[in-house]
């Protein structure tokens, strides 16, 4: 199939799938005509990269696995059957994903906390503005000092 009708089944854009296979990701065969030619498993692999994107990996993630990406995704209608990490002592699948997900956690931390600085200074600076963000710092802060010292701290 041509490069059209690959993007369409796979959900993705012509020009997604060269930029694709300039990044390494799939290989086209050429026709005599200097067309592209998709089969199959090209539309398969399209969307399992389409998939994987969407889901958080990069390209450079996935290319530190494209060697395995056809066995983890299988085609429609088969059974996942052993990986080739299956024989090693890692999955480079795992691994990525691990490194990727503790990223994120990363990141989720920071924004909490920027978060949270913010709000405080609204509540600070703006109380009247923001009355929810400061009863929510009030509420946050006696749950910090425990009920003992808020007790203390109100007598």
């Amino acid at each position: 199939m041509r490069i059209g009708d690959a993007a369409a089944a796979a959900g993705l854009t012509p020009r997604a799938l060269r930029y694709y296979e300039e990044e390494g990701l799939l290989r086209a065969r050429r026709m005599a005509s200097g067309h592209r030619e998709y089969g199959p498993e090209d539309v398969h692999r399209l969307r399992a990269v389409r998939r994987l994107l969407e889901a958080g990996l990069t390209i450079g993630d996935l290319l530190s696995f494209i060697d395995v990406l056809d066995m983890v995704y299988p085609m429609d209608g088969e059974e996942a059957g052993p990986g080739p990490y299956d024989q090693l002592n890692h999955c480079p699948v795992a691994e990525v994903t691990a490194r990727r997900l503790a990223a994120l956690d990363e990141r989720i931390a920071r924004l909490v906390e920027a978060r949270n600085r913010l709000a405080a200074g609204l509540a600070d600076r703006f109380r009247n503005v923001f009355p929810e963000q400061a009863a929510r710092q009030n509420a946050d802060q006696g749950a910090d000092q425990g009920p003992n010292q808020g007790a203390r701290r109100a007598a």
